[in-house]
């Protein structure tokens, strides 16, 4: 609270008690009937009320000068709030670009394992369709429709760019494995 606040504050309180004293006299005076009592005791009164209302505009302005501090706090705050989250917005944004550039960069690779119960099932419904060549499974056909004739363990993984063209494989840090 501003300090003329306060001061208009007590100073409009203080007076307005003051009132009590002639208004007092003057009842006492009007029954007994002085005049000339009553008049001094109105001049007292007019006094003190004059003085109330000084102090109460006292008061107002110091209340316009805590609105105004308040405000320029409230600003100063809201100012400050919106710099901060820029500057989170831009590390933010720093970090995603670091993360894409680290993602260009590397290749995913991925491993499948495939269960005992999944390879029985495998060896049935590809049994048709495969040659078995001294107990190990052989690609029958390629993408080309081509056998290459070597034995499926054998076979290198292969590896798809974004563009859907095969890449050559690297040995890369990045594994993921899924089971069936």
């Amino acid at each position: 609270m501003h300090t003329k606040t306060m001061e208009g504050l007590i100073g409009a309180r203080t007076n307005m008690e003051m009132l009590n004293t002639p208004f007092r006299v003057f009842k006492e005076a009007r029954l007994k009937g002085d005049t000339a009592m009553m008049e001094r005791a109105m001049g007292y009164m007019n006094e003190c009320e004059e003085d109330a209302y000084e102090y109460k505009e006292v008061a107002d302005e110091g209340m316009k000068k805590d609105a105004e501090e308040t405000r320029k706090i409230a600003e100063k705050q809201r100012e400050e709030m919106i710099e901060n989250r820029r500057e989170e917005r831009e590390e933010q944004q720093k970090k995603l670009e670091e993360k894409r550039e680290e993602n260009k960069n590397d290749k995913i690779v991925d491993t499948v394992e495939i269960s005992e119960d999944g390879k029985v099932l495998l060896k049935e419904n590809t049994a048709a369709g495969s040659d078995a060549v001294d107990g190990v499974e052989t690609d029958v056909a390629d993408l080309d429709g081509e056998t290459s004739g070597k034995p499926k363990a054998d076979l290198e993984p292969v590896f798809y760019s974004g563009a859907g063209t095969v890449e050559q494989s690297e040995n890369t840090g990045m594994k993921v494995s899924a089971s069936v």
